[in-house]
């Protein structure tokens, strides 16, 4: 059966008779439309932003991020060396937008429309909310209770191989140690822009000294170049399981379960349910942060989970939840992603920090985090491959936005809860470890 993760990136390619003999062949299809329309779509859409006649706000923020978008997840999809070795659509639709930022190619009204719409206007977490409640009320819950505090040997696995190899790597092409764990590695592994750089400027201000904008200045590029080199082994990954079917469980964390979802009968109203329940528990995510230190998402999953465990949401929900979750996955994930390239990747850092060595050392705290969380995770029972990417490079990339795109660029969408434990909860221990590493550097 094929996985929901391989749902949300499977373009279907319709088959038609084309002459009397009823010779077939394939017909090219964008977004499960006749290409010609596709090309009619982006036309007018086109023509609209350039024009300046596109709607403001949410409509035309959405129509050009889910036609650039679908474009551009289908060129990388359909693009050999890219599409098999650097995530095929997830990295073409990030950078794609991203560069058209960077060669001026979007009008600026354009770019702070859907800059707004991914941050204030709330898209991402929209998305994540519906990612998040989906899958964990459509999750196994045996699956679910027996994966419990295993998880958190392998984000210590992530951690430690992270700063082992980065070290090492470090020292050998004239890093010092300092740099090597707490300018590169330290916001490579603490769970984003918001939930790690931003606080991790502030510890490093009051421990250290300087302004917190000194500190972001060193702490970005290392965060987005490693959020690239997590995309990119994320795919790798992927390869690899499909070469050593031993390491992987094709989007399943725990070994001994073979879980397989039923195919569900759709039912508009219930999904209206299930986006109800999407922003219910987003809410309370955030009314609980208020008085709990952690972030929303963390304080989401676990208010998500408990419910999950005790049983006490009715079927209607559980079902109605999962179904908004993969109508969500299915026609909004390179809308999301080209938004990420547009609001999230300033291609300028990432060009400025282009050296050899900070490639090399920001390398080697992506491969000690996938060797670190995949051995660890052997350990506790956890398929080495997925627990690499959920417990290791979802730690190492840029956050919400980054575990979208890791989990894309596999084929394993279905991990969002293990993805998001690992940015938010993870990125949590990072901050204090921070705090406490950075002294023994004085």
């Amino acid at each position: 059966m094929q996985s929901s993760a391989e749902r949300v990136s499977d373009y279907q390619q319709s088959k038609e008779n084309v002459t009397p003999l009823n010779n077939q062949k394939k017909s090219i299809t964008i977004f499960g439309m006749p290409v010609v329309w596709f090309f009619i779509f982006t036309a007018i859409t086109m023509v609209s932003m350039y024009t300046g006649n596109l709607p403001g706000g949410m409509l035309g923020s959405l129509l050009i991020m889910m036609v650039l978008g679908e474009l551009f997840g289908w060129i990388g999809d359909h693009t050999p060396f890219v599409k098999t070795y650097l995530g095929g659509g997830a990295i073409i639709a990030i950078f794609g937008a991203a560069y058209m930022v960077y060669a001026g190619f979007l009008p600026d009204t354009t770019v702070t429309m859907i800059t707004d719409f991914m941050k204030t206007g709330g898209f991402l977490n929209f998305y994540i909310a519906a990612l998040i409640t989906g899958s964990i009320l459509g999750m196994n819950k045996e699956i679910l209770v027996k994966v419990g505090l295993r998880y958190f040997l392998p984000i210590f696995g992530a951690v430690i191989g992270a700063m082992l190899v980065a070290g090492l790597l470090g020292s050998l092409v004239g890093f010092s140690l300092r740099d090597a764990v707490l300018v590169i590695t330290m916001p490579i592994m603490g769970g984003g822009m918001g939930a790690g750089a931003v606080p991790m400027s502030q510890i490093y201000s009051e421990l250290m000294g300087n302004d917190p904008s000194y500190y972001i200045s060193m702490l970005v590029p290392a965060l987005a170049l490693g959020n690239v080199f997590a995309i990119i082994l994320a795919s790798m990954l992927n390869i690899l399981g499909k070469k050593v079917p031993s390491l992987t469980g094709n989007g399943q964390l725990l070994k001994g379960f073979e879980y397989k979802e039923e195919k569900p009968k759709y039912d508009i109203q219930k999904m209206g349910v299930g986006l109800m329940a999407a922003l219910l528990f987003f809410t309370v995510g955030t009314l609980l942060g208020g008085f709990i230190p952690l972030h929303p998402y963390a304080l989401m999953i676990i208010i998500v989970a408990i419910a999950k465990i005790a049983d006490v949401i009715p079927a209607t929900v559980l079902e109605g939840a999962n179904q908004w979750y993969k109508f969500v996955a299915k026609n909004w994930t390179l809308a999301l992603l080209f938004g990420i390239g547009i609001a999230y990747t300033d291609l300028n850092t990432v060009i400025e920090a282009l050296t050899l060595q900070y490639i090399l050392t920001v390398f080697g705290v992506i491969i000690g985090a996938v060797i670190g969380a995949g051995l660890l995770g052997k350990v506790v029972g956890f398929y080495p491959i997925e627990s690499a990417i959920t417990a290791g490079l979802c730690m190492a990339n840029m956050g919400g936005t980054g575990d979208v795109a890791v989990l894309s660029s596999s084929k394993r969408m279905e991990l969002m809860p293990f993805a998001q434990i690992s940015s938010r909860l993870g990125g949590a221990i990072i901050l204090l470890l921070a705090g406490l590493i950075i002294p023994l550097f004085m």
